[in-house]
């Protein structure tokens, strides 16, 4: 069996989440955040569709963790997205967390906007 060290570029992995926070990098952030490989910052929730659209240039699709269950986004969310070019998949945070850190082993280009479990 070969195993292979995982490389993330410039940005982050999340390392891990509890209750009303995240471990991205080595450090805690609490609340909503959205994670780019420019950074991390707070994130308005579902209704700050601008945070992920000005994002777009950065990236191809972005992970959005509804908490800890999932949620549907609503159709004019979505279609703001998809206008802007931008790939969403909507799940729950804790399937966000994850599945953003496989891709982002990939070098893909890829963001997570995180509701707080």
């Amino acid at each position: 069996m070969r195993l292979n060290e995982v490389v993330y570029t410039d940005a982050k992995p999340v390392d891990g989440y509890g209750a009303g926070f995240f471990r991205i990098g080595g450090e805690v952030y609490e609340g909503a955040l959205i994670v780019l490989p420019t950074g991390i910052a707070p994130w308005g929730g579902l209704d700050d569709a601008q945070t992920l659209i000005d994002a777009a240039d950065a990236i191809d699709v972005v992970f959005i963790g509804t908490g800890a269950e999932i949620a549907h986004i609503s159709a004019p969310l979505r279609k703001m997205l998809e206008d802007a070019g931008l790939g969403a998949e909507v799940m729950s945070s804790p399937t966000a967390c994850r599945t953003y850190n496989v891709v982002l082993s990939e070098g893909r280009r890829v963001g997570l906007a995180l509701l707080p479990v």
